[in-house]
């Protein structure tokens, strides 16, 4: 018999009062003995098996509230019944249903201590402590190993697994995106000035008996004459050279996109691109030509602010991404549009569906049209080829001329 099935046939024929404790057990009148501790085979809706003390104990106290229950047992430290097991748990123990989802027989060859043979004051007498028996043949101590063991599993509960770990309730990651956002674009503008800061100390060492130094360590930049000219009446002005564009955000090239254009050939709208990271307007932004297999690379200084430009600084300027309108150089060191074009490489960017009418003033200008799709962004890097073409093949004709 099981403790369980013992108790239920006590409780039925209203029993309960031959059933006493002794040390560590309960002895069931004469006729069987279990341990206080031993779990029996109902099990509660948390998941756990009541022992046989929490049953006992329910039982002899089931004519009291619940609330008074709860404070009779709290002294005893007794594991107690949850309020949503007591009704169908004193149900079935007193008989009032026949069977019960909750009772499962993990170990049904349980076999208890005959009452009659157990003696605390013996020990000898008690099986389970004979040192005699083979452990491989006490089946009743396997059984209760094995019940202690279910009810220490029972009684487990996961607290984090993968999926709660994956959890984020009430997060959002939009922050950690922008902060991600901000790192990359101050990573960015630091290689930026790093890559401005050697080109100008190797422009330094070029202007002395240095001219061949850059190439022969192999950092990446052109140490040959047109890395150092501008155009101005024909004669070359050192430093690196100059692109200007536009400052008016409605024109497709601007200071934002610039460099993604250029070295990536990747077309994003300015104001897509103002959106991604707020960063203050740069001054200045380095551009080189990334997927160029030479091994020689000219960098140039891109601006949209002529007007900050000092008489020296126009000898460095090469090319323009002009905006359509005359407007754009008022203020230039040239007499009009002609004599631009002629000293200065000239861009105009425009959506292949754009109207012709969009493009009719530039038409009339000594400068290069340049056409990319609106929605079509793997024909960007041949548009960009298109400008780093144009743009060497000047800097060579000037470097010779």
């Amino acid at each position: 018999m099981d403790p369980l099935s013992v108790l239920r046939d006590y409780a039925i024929r209203n029993d309960l009062d031959s059933i006493v404790r002794v040390n560590d057990d309960f002895r069931f009148g004469s006729d069987y003995s279990f341990p206080a501790a031993a779990p029996t085979a109902y099990r509660s809706k948390q998941g756990h098996l009541f022992t046989l003390e929490t049953l006992i104990h329910f039982l002899k106290h089931s004519h009291l509230k619940y609330t008074d229950y709860m404070k009779n047992i709290k002294p005893l430290a007794v594991p107690t019944v949850s309020f949503i097991d007591r009704k169908p748990l004193l149900d079935y123990l007193l008989g009032h249903v026949s069977s019960s989802d909750a009772v499962q027989y993990v170990n049904p060859n349980f076999s208890p201590a005959p009452a009659a043979e157990y003696r605390p004051e013996d020990p000898g007498l008690d099986p389970r402590f004979d040192p005699g028996l083979d452990v491989n043949e006490d089946v009743s101590r396997v059984g209760l190993s094995e019940n202690y063991i279910e009810m220490i599993r029972a009684a487990e509960r996961p607290v984090r697994d993968r999926e709660a770990i994956l959890e984020c309730k009430n997060k959002d990651f939009y922050e950690v995106l922008k902060a991600a956002a901000r790192r990359e674009e101050e990573r960015q503008r630091s290689d930026s000035q790093q890559r401005k800061d050697g080109l100008v100390a190797k422009n330094r060492l070029m202007r002395g008996d240095e001219r061949g130094f850059g190439e022969e360590l192999g950092l990446g930049y052109d140490s040959t004459p047109r890395a150092k000219m501008g155009v101005k009446g024909g004669k070359a002005g050192e430093g690196v050279p100059i692109i200007l564009v536009p400052s008016a955000l409605q024109t497709l090239i601007t200071i934002y996109n610039v460099k993604e254009f250029l070295e990536d050939g990747v077309f994003i709208p300015t104001d897509a691109k103002m959106k991604q990271v707020k960063v203050a307007k740069p001054d200045c932004v380095t551009v080189q030509k990334k997927f160029s297999r030479d091994r020689v690379v000219t960098a140039y200084e891109v601006r949209d602010k002529p007007s900050a430009l000092k008489a020296e600084d126009w000898d460095r300027v090469v090319a323009v991404f002009v905006l359509g309108k005359e407007w754009q150089f008022k203020d230039w060191p040239f007499k009009d549009h002609v004599e631009i074009f002629n000293k200065i490489l000239g861009f105009y960017m425009r959506f292949e569906d754009d109207s012709v009418e969009s493009a009719k003033i530039v038409k009339q200008w000594n400068v290069k049209i340049i056409s990319i799709s609106k929605n079509k962004r793997h024909q960007d890097r041949a548009a960009a080829l298109e400008v780093w073409d144009k743009l060497e093949e000047f800097m060579r004709s000037r470097s010779h001329g």
